[in-house]
């Protein structure tokens, strides 16, 4: 099978995730895609395949060094995520492919266009092939293009004995995007001693900086009056919950990039009586994301202090949800170089930047897994306009090939 297959059929399987259910996996439906990966990697030959019941799929491709090399060669992990992200309907995605692309803007469906005037990036795939959406849900390429990349290296590996590798750990995950996917992860079960996720963008791309990262659920009970006999007495929640937001310091993800962080402002809701606002609160620095928390909660004492007299109340709740990981990689800078050099050998420049996000991998690398981050070739993640260019698919199957070469004696 070839991997542009691969992710098709898996992006057909809807896997979105939800932040409302409390449950694990947060919906029923990723147990479909799991249970079918399950399935292919035993037809593939892979041994110890197992899908837990919390919808991890995990597997085991077995060394072919001798016994002397793997004294020296650290066990490889390659994890991707099978969920969806809740931005945008992962239902019923119709992938279109655009061979040859020349430029020009194009038009998905719905009444939708992916432009290169609003998405540059677009122009650096001229003259390759292209994923795209029929303009109405994401395309799912995060992280389903990772999902297929490893099977196809697996299915590449395991058809072609002459390669030599380590033994290798495939683990694919639910719930990665609602911050959840490490959650019931089985470190000691998986095996891997280090280990990557396949969960990036553009081709090329090694990240091992992420953000710290934190959601914040803030809760106005307001004063509701008829608004005929409300003078000096109601106190709408709706307006507290727009003078608090106008207390946070300007820095939005649309005004924002590299290393800086932000306040996002996922959903906002209520009336009156009652408003609810999440946020998620993002930096890279440790102690300026401790501040940004600081920031969150000084806002609603404020407020607070000023409505308590007249009968209103604001409820601030801050759940840290990940942590920046490089100082857990700082260690193993061999992770790095090796990646570095799969890319360069597949004629491919490397390039190391922070990610603006995070991975199961962050909280891997904590739990004690070091886990960098690599690209897939997907853009746009999370909407309509996510697209993903197939030549940059398949040529990371052929870095994950050359990266678990590139592990031999690494130990």
């Amino acid at each position: 099978m070839k991997v542009l297959d691969r992710l098709v059929s898996y992006v057909k399987v809807d896997t979105q995730s939800s932040e409302e259910s409390g449950t694990h996996p947060s919906t029923e439906k990723q147990f479909v895609l799991a249970r079918q990966l399950e399935r292919e990697l035993r037809e593939l030959g892979a041994d110890d395949v197992r899908l837990s019941e919390h919808c991890y799929v995990y597997a085991r491709i077995p060394s072919n060094l001798s016994a002397e090399e793997n004294m020296h060669t650290p066990t490889l992990g390659l994890i991707a995520h099978m969920d969806t992200s809740p931005s945008a309907s992962g239902k019923d995605v119709k992938p279109r492919v655009i061979k040859s692309y020349d430029g020009s803007p194009i038009p998905l469906g719905h009444g939708a266009i992916l432009d290169p005037g609003i998405f540059p990036q677009l122009l650096s795939a001229k003259g390759d092939d292209l994923l795209v959406t029929d303009g109405s849900t994401l395309l799912g390429a995060d992280d389903k293009a990772g999902v297929a990349e490893i099977m196809q290296c697996i299915e590449e590996l395991l058809s072609q004995p002459e390669r030599r590798h380590g033994e290798i750990c495939i683990a694919f995950t639910p719930d990665e995007e609602i911050g959840s996917g490490a959650d019931f992860f089985d470190l000691a079960g998986f095996g891997a001693e280090v280990a990557y996720t396949v969960d990036g963008g553009t081709l090329g791309g090694i990240e091992y900086e992420n953000f710290n990262a934190a959601s914040a659920v803030l809760t106005i009970h307001g004063v509701n009056v008829h608004p005929g006999s409300a003078k000096d007495k109601m106190l709408n929640a709706l307006l507290i919950a727009m003078e608090f937001n106008a207390l946070l310091p300007p820095c939005t993800p649309a005004n924002t990039e590299g290393y800086e962080g932000f306040f996002h402002l996922m959903s906002m809701k209520g009336d009156e009586s009652l408003a609810e606002l999440r946020y998620i609160i993002r930096d890279h620095d440790r102690e300026k994301f401790e501040e940004k928390k600081r920031q969150f909660q000084s806002a609603a004492d404020r407020l607070n202090e000023k409505y308590r007299s007249g009968g209103a109340a604001l409820e601030a709740k801050l759940t840290d949800s990940y942590y920046n990981m490089k100082e857990k990689l700082e260690p193993y800078p061999y992770l790095i170089d090796c990646a570095k050099e799969a890319f360069r050998s597949c004629g491919v420049k490397p390039e190391t930047l922070p990610i603006r996000g995070g991975t199961d991998g962050a909280k891997l690398s904590f739990m004690g897994l070091p886990c960098p981050n690599l690209s897939t070739g997907g853009e746009n993640y999370h909407g309509i306009y996510e697209y993903l260019n197939i030549n940059s698919m398949e040529k990371m199957v052929e870095v994950l090939k050359k990266l678990t070469e590139e592990m031999i004696g690494r130990k």
